[in-house]
């Protein structure tokens, strides 16, 4: 046996923070050395935070990068553990995404990525240089470039994040010139079905390469990325380790390495592609390092798991269903994108939203709380809620149209919450702002119309909401939906408003479901009070959103075949067809054209709008996954 403790670290990394990033490094390299771990693998970009953008055209911001990992390598040089780590390096004109190799004291090495994504919410290719085969350069005295690394434990190789996305990555070079373990240093957001994808991926290229993947993710959130942390440990397609996400810290396991040499041996098909190689390609040199790591004379071989066998998995089933455990994550990262964005800006004492007792705010506001807990880790309890309920405020603000429902349901789910709740009416200022609007219009002008009647009352709130913001110091929250903004259906100026949005990502039937959801675990009344309204924005007399809109169910298909599977209009139409097959084939055609002549008429709204947390592939967000331009003409979606 040869036995091996691998550590994958989950670490919330501030963009800019090196001191303080480097410091919790420190802090988790301490205790997974006194763990006896024999190889600490941390996240990509940890030392300067991810996604650090045109940040890293700043060379001080690059150079400080670099004086933290040397303060990392002195200050932990009395460990025996061989840590992996990631930041910006600069070679001449080269900026490189690397993970550097540490131990006893001295950075060994720096391995730049090769797959730039440039897509979604990823642009690296517009400021990093790309890691390429053989590449052999001088960073200020260490190595960089393409190499596998030889300690007394086996033959280590290391990648960085989308590396690994790609069957033709360094990984097979690497594995097939005789590397054992690959670290894989990670900064993939959080987005809905990632963490199915990740496992299945990483066990993958673990079986074809026939080797041992240590993947370390990063958490928390930065701007609107929410990452999800986590790690794994696959040993030639067996998964080893599963670390737990959304929390700071590690896991670690015990791995017999002479198992990967094994089933190296019998793999014939494995071997057949190893003797291509040899024919037809180089291999990646070999450094080797002698200097002794941690004693691994106290590791016990991988047992399997309390409740299974060699043979057999445990017999307990999901507590879960697929579809609640989305759901959990969703508020998961919902709440976490807030806490840190709260935490790392630094400039807010409390956090404050426009409480409509519709679904959308009650939504925001329970994400909210969930947040304002995050802030206090040392709490628990009643203790918990009520310091999380202190930091809250929740402004209903009604005007003529606003129900004795809507007012009642607000006010119970901030009793619930031990939310402070100030009902602040706008009739006044809705009668003087229309016959202001009269007055600009001048004698004998048109009568504003009933749309500019609506977006009044919006828009008296939205500026409450940011006169109250400026003087108390508190983060606005927007409330808004992505369905409804999709087709315009906010107020610019009103509620499309805030200083960050919640769920400007997250479509309405899944806002309705998470509602459910969160119900179901909290059984807080002021959730199905909420629940038990009309959906609208109560600013026309018997107001229903799905009533002017269209269905919700159909709304969101709509965005999905439109937005996210890029079919026109009458394609749309059909793909309806099949989705809803008792609806009426003409009304659901009508309902498809609709969308889509608002959804390009609403583009530049969203480009007014607050940064927003992103969750999925599809976001409307101009500088993340889906970039349109404002002006356009539609003349190419045909009939």
């Amino acid at each position: 046996m040869r036995l091996v403790k691998i550590g994958v670290a989950s670490v919330n990394a501030t963009i800019g923070a090196v001191r303080s990033n480097v410091d919790r490094c420190i802090r988790l390299a301490t205790a997974m050395a006194e763990d006896d771990v024999t190889l600490a693998v941390f996240p990509e970009q940890v030392v300067g935070g991810y996604a650090a953008e045109d940040l890293v055209q700043w060379q001080a911001f690059v150079e400080s990068q670099r004086r933290e990992l040397e303060r990392f390598a002195v200050e932990t040089a009395r460990l025996r553990t061989v840590f992996v780590l990631g930041l910006t390096v600069g070679v001449d004109g080269d900026l490189f995404n690397v993970g550097a190799l540490v131990h006893g004291g001295k950075i060994l090495a720096f391995v730049p990525k090769e797959k730039l994504p440039t897509y979604n919410v990823f642009y690296e290719a517009r400021v990093f240089s790309r890691g390429v085969p053989g590449l052999n350069l001088d960073a200020r005295g260490v190595f960089c470039g393409d190499r596998i690394f030889q300690f007394d434990f086996g033959l280590l190789a290391i990648e960085v994040c989308e590396d690994i996305w790609s069957p033709d990555g360094p990984m097979r070079r690497r594995c097939y010139s005789g590397a054992e373990i690959v670290c894989n240093l990670s900064a993939s957001p959080f987005r809905a079905g990632v963490v199915g994808t990740r496992r299945e991926m990483i066990a993958t290229r673990a079986a074809d390469n026939q080797c041992t993947i240590a993947y370390a993710n990063l958490v928390g959130a930065n701007d609107g990325l929410v990452f999800d942390g986590g790690g794994f440990v696959n040993q030639n397609g067996r998964p080893m380790l599963e670390a737990t996400r959304f929390r700071e810290g590690y896991a670690a396991t015990v791995v017999d390495l002479d198992r990967t040499i094994r089933s190296r041996r019998e793999a014939s098909t494995w071997r057949s592609d190893l003797e291509a190689f040899r024919r037809e390609q180089t291999p990646v040199p070999v450094t080797a390092l002698h200097e002794k790591t941690a004693d691994r004379s106290k590791l016990r071989y991988p047992a399997p798991p309390p409740g299974t066998s060699f043979f057999l998995p445990s017999a307990n089933l999901p507590v879960k269903t697929p579809r609640e455990e989305l759901l959990d994550d969703f508020y998961d990262a919902l709440a976490l994108g807030v806490a840190d964005y709260y935490r790392k800006i630094g400039a807010f004492r409390r956090i404050g939203l426009a409480l409509s007792g519709g679904r959308d705010s009650l939504l925001t506001l329970l994400v909210a709380h969930r947040a304002a807990e995050l802030l206090h880790p040392d709490l628990e309890g009643a203790a918990l809620r009520e310091a999380a309920g202190s930091m809250i405020s929740a402004f209903y603000m009604p005007s003529r149209y606003s129900s004795d429902a809507t007012q009642n349901a607000a006010a119970r789910i901030c009793a619930d919450l031990s939310v402070s709740f100030m009902i602040v009416p706008i009739e006044d200022a809705f009668v003087r702002e229309l016959d202001a609007t009269r007055t600009l219009l001048g004698p004998g002008g048109p009568e504003p119309t009933e749309l500019t009647k609506q977006n009044v009352q919006a828009r008296i709130r939205g500026q409450r909401m940011w006169n109250w913001s400026n003087t108390s110091g508190a983060l606005f929250l927007q409330t808004g939906n992505m369905s409804e903004k999709a087709l315009g259906y906010t107020t610019v100026g009103g509620d499309l408003e805030g200083a960050f949005s919640v769920i400007a990502n997250l479509p309405k039937t899944v806002v309705i479901a998470l509602l459910e959801r969160l119900e179901k675990r909290f059984g807080y009344p002021g959730i199905r009070a909420t629940l038990d309204t009309t959906a609208g924005p109560e600013l026309a007399a018997n107001q229903s959103g799905e009533a002017e809109l269209m269905p919700f169910e159909v709304l969101d298909a709509c965005l999905y075949l439109y937005g996210a599977e890029k079919l026109a209009p009458n394609e749309v139409a059909l793909a309806l067809r099949s989705v809803f097959p008792d609806r009426d084939p003409v009304q659901l055609a009508l309902w498809a054209e609709k969308f889509a002549r608002l959804f390009t008429q609403s583009i530049f709204k969203w480009v007014q709008s607050p940064l927003a947390i992103h969750l999925g592939s599809l976001d409307l967000d101009r500088e993340r996954a889906l970039q349109l331009p404002v002006v356009q003409r539609t003349e190419w979606k045909g009939g």
